[in-house]
């Protein structure tokens, strides 16, 4: 959030304690935080990540020499992953290694060349959807999520952003919301984004959707409506980008694995579309007793639509 104090109303919340990831959430922090660490730090992420089980065995000076690294960047590797200190690490390290021991089969890459046959990219692509799904769901803050989804719930009305792939991933939560009876409007033109984001105020919701967390056609509107007191949801691979300066919630996707035949664009929606299949399933849940009429009637008002058209003599 922004440096400036947005008002509110009501009693202030105390904000919880961050809770350490399971180990098996290890490897996909590492994963979607490495591209904001300092290169010092990523040498530590990267040895815990490839080594569990060595690294677990290491004390603080042990890991800083091995990485020609510091105690402190040890210290504060350990922290941006989501530890308290090195001690709380090296137990997940050693739960990862057990884990790993147990007999999991080794990853497979999903490297696409240029001359693979059909199948094989099937094959690859699938195993990399299956990991932007895994890496997304260890790392998306529960915590975030059901503030994100109260918000929802409760909102006069909600206005999304995104550009590229990314406004399509808008489109699909406005379409969503909608269809439960909530008022959503989808936003990829920036200039209507911010002409819309004028009039939010406080018990609306702005939500922007940005894989590199520093799109600024999504963040300019994101910025008015936080100043004008709605509350904020940044959907993002980058926590520490600058859309987050804006949010009231952030919700981190996977970050993506680039390649010249498989842009970010498509691994990263894979993850932005199960966040928002979360906070729309959330929503529902909190509203079932009037979304739960509201999906049957939007249901039967389509059926026609999806017959099979006129029957065959």
């Amino acid at each position: 959030m922004t440096d400036g104090v947005k008002e509110t109303t009501g009693v202030p919340t105390v904000p919880l304690p961050p809770v350490p990831p399971v180990p098996a959430a290890l490897a996909a922090k590492v994963r979607t935080l490495a591209p904001s660490m300092t290169r010092s730090m990523q040498r530590v992420a990267e040895a815990v990540a490839r080594d569990p089980a060595g690294c677990a065995a290491l004390t603080v000076t042990g890991l800083a020499e091995l990485t020609g690294t510091s105690e402190a960047t040890v210290v504060r590797t350990a922290r941006l992953l989501g530890y308290p200190g090195y001690r709380d690490l090296r137990l997940a390290l050693a739960g990862l290694a057990a884990a790993q021991q147990s007999g999991r089969a080794p990853a497979i890459t999903t490297d696409i060349a240029v001359d693979d046959p059909i199948a094989d990219v099937v094959a690859k692509l699938a195993l990399d959807e299956q990991q932007t799904l895994a890496d997304t769901a260890a790392g998306l803050d529960t915590a975030q999520l059901g503030a994100a989804v109260t918000a929802l719930a409760a909102a006069r009305r909600t206005d999304v952003y995104g550009i590229g792939a990314s406004g399509l991933v808008a489109q699909d939560l406005t379409q969503k919301l909608l269809r439960i009876g909530l008022i959503a409007h989808a936003h990829s033109d920036p200039h209507l984004a911010v002409t819309n984001a004028v009039q939010l105020r406080a018990g609306d919701v702005a939500v922007a959707i940005t894989h590199s967390g520093s799109t600024g056609d999504v963040i300019e509107p994101l910025r008015v409506a936080f100043e004008r007191g709605a509350t904020t949801v940044a959907v993002t691979g980058r926590p520490d980008g600058p859309v987050a300066q804006y949010a009231d919630h952030v919700l981190t996707t996977s970050t993506a694995r680039e390649s010249e035949l498989r842009p970010a664009a498509m691994s990263s929606r894979t993850g932005q579309l199960l966040v928002v299949d979360c906070l729309f399933v959330g929503v529902a849940q909190r509203t079932y007793e009037a979304a739960g009429p509201a999906l049957s009637a939007s249901y039967e008002a389509l059926a026609h639509r999806h017959g099979s058209g006129r029957r065959r003599t």
